[in-house]
C-alpha cells in the first residue's frame, strides 16, 4: 500500500536541504533560488537532488556520532566514569528512554531522508533527453530507492521489536509518497523489512552495475550495486533468510572490489580521510559539512582530551588475546592515568583544527565474511565456503588465534570484536534474543536498567511525543503508557 507522512518541514526547506547540503559532498553547490518544480525538470537538478539526499546520515544525530555512541552505550561495549562525566551519553548507558525523552532526532532524519528521496524517485518519469538515457535516471533511482530502504530499516531497528522475535508487533510507517496532510498508521516489523528488501531488489535490478557517483570527495559514502547487496546482506541476517544473506556476501565478496585490512593495516585505516580496502559504505566526515557537528562530532565525544563520556568496557576489551591488533583500536589518556580506555577508530582524520572529524564505516567486507559464516552455521549453503574459513579469514588478519570448529557463540563473540565501536552489537543482542547483563562494579554509574532482559519492552524505544502530537494514528509502544 502506497503509504505518505505528515512532515513539519516546508517544501522549500526541503529542497534547500536536497539540492545544496554539503558543499565538501558536491563538487559545486547549486543555487538554492530554484521552485521544486524547476529543479525536478532536469537531470542535473535531480542529480544534486539525489546527492542531497545523503545529508541527514552524516548529521550528529545519526552516523556523525549517536547512531554508534548510543547502539555502544546500550549493548554494554560502553561504559561511563567520574574522570570524563560531561553527563552525555548517559540515556543509552541507563536505558533511560520515556515518551516525553526518546530518539526524536532519528525519527525526523529518518523521514526527512525518505522525503528527499521520493522526491527524486517521483519526478524522473519522462526525464530521459539527447543526453539523459533511461539508464541515467534509473542510476539516480537506485541511489534513492536504497536511501529510502537504509532510513526505515535503520529507523524501524530503533523503535520495533526484533524481526527475528516479533515480526507482527508494531514498526514504523513505510512512506513512499511525502504528503504534508498524510497521517499513516504503523505497520508491522515484518512490512517495513519487506518493502526495505523490495527497494533495494529493485535498485539492484535497475542500476548500473559500473555506476558510481561522481563529482564527490569519496565515492564510497555514495551507492553502488555492492552498497545494495551489502545492505540486503544485512537485511537478510535480520531477518533469518539465512541463504539469501549468505548468498547476497557472497556477491559482495566475490566481487573482487574490496580486499581484508591486513594486521599492519587494521589500527590506522580508521583516520584515512577517505575509505579504502575493506570499506563498502561509509559516511564521509568534513569540518566544512553542513552537519558536521563540532563539539558533538563523534571524533570529540570518544576522545580522552574532548568529552570522553563514552568510554570502552574493560570487559570488552577482555575478549581480545594478547597480539590481536584490534586492542590497537583502543587509547588511554595521554598521561596513562586515568584507568580509562576510548575507541580510536574515531581519533580524527587531521582536518586541519580541532575538534576534528571522522569518517564513519556503515558497512564493510569484515561483515560480510561474518554474515556468511553465521548463515552457514544456520544451515545456509555455499559452495567452496564454510564458516570456519570464513571466520578464520578474518582471525588470519587480526594476529588473532585460527578457528578449528565454529559455533553460534563464536560467531557472536568474533561479531562483537571485530565491528565493536561500529554500531552493531546492540541489534545483534536483540535479533539473537541475547538479554543484557552488566557487572554492577564495572557500571557504577549506571544508575537504573543495570541489567534487561530479553524479551522486554524496553528493546523498541517509545514513539516521539511530538511526532503522535502531529499524528493521531501513530500508536505508541507497550510500556511507555499513552
Amino acid at each position: 500500500m502506497k503509504r505518505t507522512i505528515l512532515y513539519a518541514m516546508t517544501a522549500v526547506a526541503l529542497l534547500a536541504f536536497a539540492t545544496g547540503c554539503g558543499k565538501d559532498f558536491l563538487t559545486k553547490a547549486p543555487v538554492l533560488s530554484q521552485s521544486t518544480e524547476l529543479t525536478m525538470a532536469s537531470y542535473d537538478g535531480l542529480n544534486k537532488a539525489t546527492a542531497g539526499a545523503y545529508y541527514y546520515i552524516s548529521s550528529t544525530g545519526w552516523y556523525g556520532s549517536d547512531w554508534v555512541i548510543e547502539s555502544e552505550m546500550r549493548s554494554g561495549n560502553g561504559v561511563k566514569s567520574n574522570y570524563k562525566n560531561s553527563n552525555r551519553s548517559t540515556q543509552g548507558y541507563t536505558w533511560n528512554y520515556t515518551k516525553d525523552n526518546t530518539n526524536t532526532t532519528m525519527w525526523a532524519y529518518c523521514y526527512y531522508t525518505v522525503a528527499m528521496a521520493n522526491n527524486v524517485i517521483d519526478n524522473l518519469e519522462g526525464k530521459e533527453t539527447s543526453s539523459v538515457t533511461t539508464q541515467d535516471l534509473n542510476n539516480l533511482k537506485a541511489e534513492c530507492l536504497f536511501l529510502r530502504a537504509f532510513a526505515h530499516f535503520e529507523t524501524v531497528l530503533l523503535f520495533g521489536q526484533p524481526y527475528t522475535s516479533q515480526p507482527e508487533s508494531l514498526g514504523i510507517p513505510y512512506v513512499y509518497h511525502t504528503d504534508p496532510a498524510g497521517k499513516p498508521e504503523r505497520e508491522t516489523v515484518k512490512t517495513v523489512y519487506e518493502n526495505a528488501v523490495a527497494d533495494l531488489l529493485e535498485a539492484e535490478k535497475i542500476i548500473d552495475p559500473a555506476y558510481v557517483r561522481s563529482g564527490i570527495a569519496d565515492p564510497l559514502a555514495a551507492v553502488n550495486i555492492y552498497t545494495i547487496q551489502a545492505l540486503l546482506s544485512r537485511i537478510y541476517l535480520y531477518m533469518g533468510e539465512w541463504q539469501k544473506s549468505a548468498d547476497y556476501a557472497t556477491k559482495v565478496i566475490n566481487s573482487g572490489k574490496f580486499k581484508m585490512w591486513t594486521a599492519e593495516e587494521y589500527p590506522t585505516v580508521w583516520t584515512a580521510d577517505k575509505g579504502s580496502g575493506e570499506v563498502i559504505f561509509e559516511m564521509y566526515g568534513k569540518r566544512t559539512n553542513g552537519t558536521y557537528g563540532s563539539w558533538e562530532d563523534i571524533s570529540y565525544m570518544t576522545s580522552p582530551v574532548g568529552y570522553g563520556d563514552p568510554q570502552v568496557a574493560p570487559s570488552l576489551m577482555a575478549m581480545y588475546a594478547e597480539g590481536d591488533v584490534r586492542l590497537k583500536t583502543f587509547r588511554t589518556d595521554e598521561a596513562g592515568e586515568s584507568g580509562c580506555w576510548w575507541t580510536s577508530k574515531y581519533a580524527g582524520k587531521g582536518d586541519n583544527a580541532a575538534p576534528d572529524c571522522n569518517n564513519v564505516v556503515i558497512l564493510r567486507l569484515s561483515e560480510m565474511y561474518l554474515n556468511r559464516a553465521e548463515a552457514l552455521v544456520h544451515g545456509a549453503t555455499v559452495p567452496g565456503a564454510s564458516a570456519i574459513s570464513d571466520m578464520n579469514t578474518i582471525t588470519s588478519n587480526r594476529g588473532a588465534a585460527a578457528y578449528t570448529s565454529v559455533g553460534n557463540l563464536d560467531i557472536q563473540n568474533e561479531r562483537r570484536k571485530e565491528l565493536a565501536w561500529e554500531g552493531h552489537y546492540f541489534f545483534d543482542m536483540a535479533r539473537w534474543g541475547k538479554s543484557l547483563t552488566r557487572s554492577a562494579d564495572e557500571y557504577a554509574l549506571c544508575t537504573m536498567n543495570l541489567d534487561v532482559e530479553f524479551p522486554s519492552y524496553k528493546w523498541a524505544l517509545p514513539i516521539p511525543k511530538r511526532e503522535r502530537d502531529l499524528n493521531e494514528n501513530l500508536k505508541q509502544n507497550p510500556g511507555y503508557g499513552e
